[in-house]
């Protein structure tokens, strides 16, 4: 199984981090890019001084390849190239209207347009609160174009109790749209719902 996964300058990382770890604990073959504003997100949210793949991957064993920004002409960007989906995680607003309105002069929306002309899932989780007139209008077209709008809006119906688990419920769901199995605690279940916790 091959998905794309690009990494934007939302804020957000270990939305991707987390993503990235389920995939290569099913062993997804992950074919990674990451904007320049991508490698900024790294560097400010999780300490990486260049695009650490081990540390995203959680292991040194990992099946990611990491492809050039800029390189428009790399495989990716021709419908050639067989893929189950592409996620854009975080996908900032900038990378939204970029694919909205078919821009392709970077690897990232090129690979994106590709993916939606191969009527291929194309997932975008969006980090933006609140959103603009110019964000919900891109949404319209993005969903009208058949890609999946999945903004990082965590569920708290498990009364998560660490950053950790509002992020795996996140990449949880991103999984689940990818047709990618995984142990993350994403369900409901009201059997075995947690008891919340009472705020003094």
């Amino acid at each position: 199984m091959d998905i794309i996964t690009a990494i934007t300058g939302a804020s957000g990382a270990i939305y991707a981090q987390r993503f990235i770890q389920g995939l290569v604990a099913a062993a997804v073959r992950v074919h990674l890019i990451v904007s320049p504003l991508g490698r900024r997100l790294l560097h400010d949210e999780l300490g990486m001084e260049t695009v650490d793949l081990p540390a995203l991957a959680g292991t040194t064993a990992h099946g990611i390849t990491l492809y050039n920004y800029n390189d428009v002409g790399c495989r990716l960007a021709s419908g050639s190239f067989l893929h189950e989906g592409m996620v854009v995680v975080p996908c900032s607003s900038n990378t939204l209207a970029e694919i909205a309105h078919g821009l392709g002069d970077n690897l990232i929306s090129r690979a994106a347009a590709v993916t939606l002309k191969e009527r291929r899932r194309l997932v975008l989780c969006h980090r933006e609160m609140p959103l603009s007139p110019i964000d919900v209008n891109n949404y319209k077209l993005l969903t009208d174009a058949g890609a999946i709008i999945a903004p990082a809006n965590p569920g708290l119906y498990l009364n998560p109790t660490t950053v950790g688990e509002i992020a795996d419920f996140v990449a949880g769901k991103l999984l689940d749209l990818m047709g990618v199995r995984h142990t993350l605690e994403t369900r409901w279940d009201p059997a075995a719902a947690r008891r919340p916790r009472v705020q003094t």
